[in-house]
């Protein structure tokens, strides 16, 4: 008998010492400071830019968080909520005691609701109408950056916006940056061809807010050595020694931004008297050339896809670009939803040997360049002798890598050579320079709405225009480690694979219903025919029992066929249900399964051997 029950206290006992080495196991593992990100997207690794800002940190920094908690909050939301903490845990394991994190429910009415009121942070009002908090303030002393409203929209480029603030807080000097432009970006006092006084561009001011601006003449022959950052905007008339003082800049490892423009509208320039004026062309012919960079002054994109109007007033030139346009992976477009890019050339990429070029931004495959003097048609005009290249063409690109000079033979200044240049050849490190083909884009009217409220000037954005400039000056003023940064990828993964198979499913419906929406279609035709007889019928005329019967029996058909199309929807709704819940359980459950069919198997094949 007591042979009979030794297995089983065995068994018993090996089970015992079996979750005892796993406790001890665990307990072990906790203890051990290494780290493994399992996840597809690598969701818990934190970029090299971020760890070399984290551990470079001088003194502590704060990050407040204020996360409301509660039933009231949705799942969705608590998980994206969690997920940020998640990623601030990661900061703290990295930064050590330069990062001290500290947690708060801004409950209603409460202090912790008046601190984060305090600190920037907004509410948030979720479907059932209360508020939510999710936002954080991080500061350091008296400097203090604040992620007012942090949304699940912006998970890929939240580990960037962190360690900005964080980078940003920790420096004791705001970014500067010189601005060179062939525009009154900054404002003029007077204007010799209109006459009149200009205000500075909103994208000026809104430099100034964040950064120490220093203007820069356009033909300036050299760039002052404590500018990093250099934003060159409509470089027109530029002549050899102003592109010599650039290439000498990128190569001391200066970050240069440049929008040029073969069409700039709102740089009309007089031509001949009594003759209207025309708009301005700027290009870089010598560094693009040394780049690989192909660009045509005199052409401007034309997409049917991203024209702008309807009608006579479509303009092709004209383009209302949308996320499609733009790379996801890139933290400068990586949150951008529209861009207005108006009368704006494209560039060819070819880039040189140890030079990589990456698209910003980019035309869909139905465009194709026109020559300048098209760049204003519009209706059957402009789409009349269309013909799309069937390629998406770079409207603005990033170039990266190792800069070789423009000048190998030194430069020349009226046919005579400069002594000692190039003083660099190329750049000892890799280094980054963006070019976008739009000028107008960064303009007042079409980059912003002013209105008039109560004798007030309100500015609001009408589109992504100053996000998208403000984003590249922003990136590059923050240093090298900023710039490594890419979008990171979300949590959420949806099942596509399901989205494939339901989309199959539902092919096999499509032509059953567009068969009766075509009946239903018709028999409401014949049907209002013949209900207007019957009403005409009480002005004298009588239907005759065949039509009486007729119009009795398109009635019925018509209620057959709204309830044959009604099931058939209703099947084909149950059927996708049915699809995703199947996958589900084959997901989640098929692992279990064969783990317990594998131990029922093993358990069968020892008992016959005992049995043996």
């Amino acid at each position: 008998m007591q042979r009979k029950y030794d297995h089983l206290v065995y068994s018993a006992v090996g089970l015992v010492a079996l979750a005892l080495v796993l406790v001890a196991f665990n307990y072990l593992i906790t203890r051990v400071p290494a780290r493994v990100d399992l996840t597809e997207g690598k969701l818990y690794t934190l970029a090299e830019g971020t760890k070399k800002i984290l551990r470079n940190l001088q003194a502590p920094v704060k990050v407040k968080l204020y996360i409301s908690q509660g039933e009231s909050v949705p799942v969705p939301l608590r998980s994206f909520a969690q997920r940020v903490e998640d990623l601030v845990r990661e900061f703290k394991s990295v930064a050590g005691a330069n990062l001290v994190i500290e947690r708060y429910n801004p409950r209603p009415d409460s202090e912790e609701e008046d601190a984060a009121q305090l600190d920037g942070i907004e509410s948030q009002q979720l479907v059932s109408g209360e508020q939510f908090y999710l936002g954080a303030a991080v500061s350091q002393l008296e400097r203090k950056q604040t992620l007012a409203a942090i949304a699940p929209q912006r998970e890929r480029l939240l580990e960037y916006d962190f360690i900005r603030a964080i980078a940003r807080a920790a420096s004791s000097e705001r970014p500067k940056i010189g601005l060179m432009a062939g525009l009154p970006v900054l404002g003029e006092r007077f204007n010799p061809y209109t006459r009149q006084s200009s205000e500075p561009w909103v994208l000026a001011t809104e430099l100034k807010r964040e950064f120490d601006v220093k203007e820069l003449p356009l033909g300036a022959k050299e760039i002052d050595k404590d500018i990093n950052v250099l934003l060159l905007i409509h470089p027109r008339d530029m002549q050899p020694e102003q592109e010599y003082s650039l290439d000498q800049f990128v190569l001391r490892g200066g970050k240069l931004i440049v929008f040029v423009d073969p069409y700039a509208y709102f740089d009309q320039m007089p031509t001949m008297p009594g003759m209207p004026p025309m708009p301005s062309s700027s290009d870089l012919p010598m560094l693009f050339k040394a780049w690989g960079i192909g660009y045509e002054p005199g052409k401007v994109i034309s997409d049917v896809v991203f024209g702008s109007g309807g009608g006579a007033r479509y303009t092709p030139t004209v383009l209302s670009l949308n996320r499609t346009a733009f790379s996801r992976d890139d933290v400068v477009t990586g949150s951008i939803e529209t861009l207005l890019y108006a009368f704006g050339g494209a560039f060819e990429l070819k880039p040189v040997a140890g030079l990589q070029a990456t698209d910003l931004v980019h035309s869909s495959p139905n465009s194709m360049l026109v020559d300048n003097a098209d760049a204003t048609k519009s209706g059957d005009q402009a789409t009349r002798s269309f013909k799309p290249l069937g390629k998406p063409l770079p409207l603005a690109v990033r170039l990266t890598g190792k800069f070789k000079t423009a000048f190998p033979d030194g430069l020349t200044v009226d046919k005579k050579p400069q002594p000692n240049t190039p003083a660099l050849r190329e750049s000892a490190a890799e280094n980054s320079v963006i070019l976008v083909a739009d000028v107008d884009m960064l303009a007042d009217g079409a980059a912003v709405d002013v209105q008039e409220v109560f004798g007030r000037k309100i500015v609001v954005p009408s589109n992504g225009n100053l996000a998208f400039a403000l984003g590249m000056v922003e990136q590059f003023a923050a240093g090298d480690e900023l710039i490594s940064l890419r979008s990171r990828a979300t949590a959420f993964r949806p099942l596509t694979v399901v989205r494939e198979l339901e989309a199959q499913a539902q092919q096999q419906y499509f032509g059953k219903i567009q068969a009766l929406e075509d009946e239903l279609q018709k028999t409401n035709a014949k049907l209002q025919e013949l209900q207007k007889a019957q009403g005409a019928a009480k002005g004298g005329q009588i239907l005759t029992p065949e039509q009486q019967a007729e119009l009795e029996r398109f009635r019925k058909r018509v209620a057959e066929t709204r309830l044959e199309l009604k099931e058939v929807r209703k099947n084909l709704r149950q059927d996708a249900e049915a699809l995703v819940f199947w996958t589900k359980v084959v997901n989640i459950a098929l692992m279990p399964i064969l783990v317990a069919l594998a131990g029922l198997a093993i358990a069968l094949i020892r008992r016959r051997r005992m049995a043996a």
